[in-house]
């Protein structure tokens, strides 16, 4: 399939810069799957849309201040390391600008308590580093890191909690699944009310989110390894929520992700609680095993992200409602508006 089958106008203007919290509130735009019908609103319309029976599942991954800036000590070239994943205690998989100046053997120094050496180099930037430092590497990284923002972002957020979730709890991702900033907590009291379950997955957002697709084709792209986790209670509730006929509902794309790969793991069984590295890599074709709605914001051109989405929702469903979404200028990517894809 020729990426290009999902590249569309984008006006830059529409990309959002605004953190969610100093905005009024998102627009809401709602695809109906099976019969293409599209419908315009607010996001708190969403809860409208949940059944009493369904389960929403959330991703609570937390943001660590995963950028940090150095110099080389032999030549004091400015440097920039944004973390993705780590591998060990004090070893990390990171990306490294500018990469030519970062081969294997090279040093960056952030602080006198903190130093990086490369250990090993991959492609587009991607190095394996070994940090030296002395203390508690998460309270040098609290002190030094800033927080990973989208790069079309150009001011650091003075509150960090801003770029998380409310429910946000395992630290590991070097980006915020960003569908799940439009929660409060009372928003989500709401839900529960309406007879919705909560249940909550975790997924390091790393660089198989947001790597660019290079490839012509679509099925000639890679993704990167990203660490999941599903918990017994999370399995329990999901098996609930299938016996009983409701729908099981993933907030953002990082956790429609997760469950497809464990429900790739478990294919014909019930799902259980379980870990591991997913590089699931979900385009039009697909066949769904455990996703049925998914909350969504509007992604950019030829992305693995509008990838995913149509293959939930059919590629032509799903160009159709951005070719509207663009029109009636809702807000695209971190910060932007939502999607809600269900039948």
């Amino acid at each position: 399939m020729d990426v290009n089958a999902f590249d569309f106008d984008l006006p830059e203007r529409l990309i959002a810069q605004t953190p969610l919290a100093e905005r009024t509130s998102s627009r809401l735009l709602a695809l109906n799957k099976s019969t293409g019908q599209i419908e315009h609103g607010r996001f708190e319309q969403f809860v409208d849309y949940l059944r009493a029976g369904d389960t929403l599942v959330l991703n609570d991954t937390r943001v660590i201040p995963a950028r940090l800036f150095g110099v080389k000590p032999d030549t004091g070239a400015k440097i920039e390391v944004l973390l993705l994943n780590q591998l060990e205690e004090g070893r990390w998989e990171a990306l490294v600008r500018p990469g030519k100046r970062m081969h294997r053997g090279a040093v960056v120094r952030f602080a006198d308590e903190l130093s990086a050496e490369v250990e090993d180099e991959g492609e587009m930037g991607m190095r394996t580093i070994r940090f030296r430092y002395s203390g508690i590497f998460q309270e040098i990284l609290d002190r030094l890191g800033t927080m990973p923002l989208p790069p079309y972002i150009k001011e650091q957020l003075e509150d960090r909690e801003r770029y998380q979730t409310v429910y946000a709890k395992h630290e590991g991702s070097a980006a915020a699944p960003t569908a799940g900033l439009h929660f409060t907590p009372q928003y989500l009291q709401k839900v529960k009310a309406k007879g919705v379950e909560l249940a909550y997955v975790t997924l390091h957002v790393g660089l198989g989110t947001f790597r660019p697709v290079s490839a012509e084709r679509v099925e000639e792209h890679r993704m990167h390894s990203e660490f999941y986790r599903l918990g017994p209670e999370t399995a329990a509730i999901l098996g609930r929520t299938r016996e009983a006929g409701g729908r099981i509902v993933a907030v953002g794309t990082t956790s429609a992700r997760t469950l497809e790969t464990v429900g790739q793991r478990f294919e014909g069984r019930p799902l259980e609680a379980c870990e591991g590295w997913s590089d699931i890599f979900i385009y039009p074709g697909y066949r769904f095993r455990v996703v049925d709605a998914l909350l969504t914001n509007f992604h950019l051109p030829k992305s693995t992200l509008v990838m995913l989405v149509s293959a939930l929702a059919g590629r032509d469903n799903v160009m159709r409602a951005y070719r509207e979404a663009v029109e009636r200028e809702y807000r695209f990517f971190s910060f932007g508006d939502a999607m809600f894809i269900y039948d």
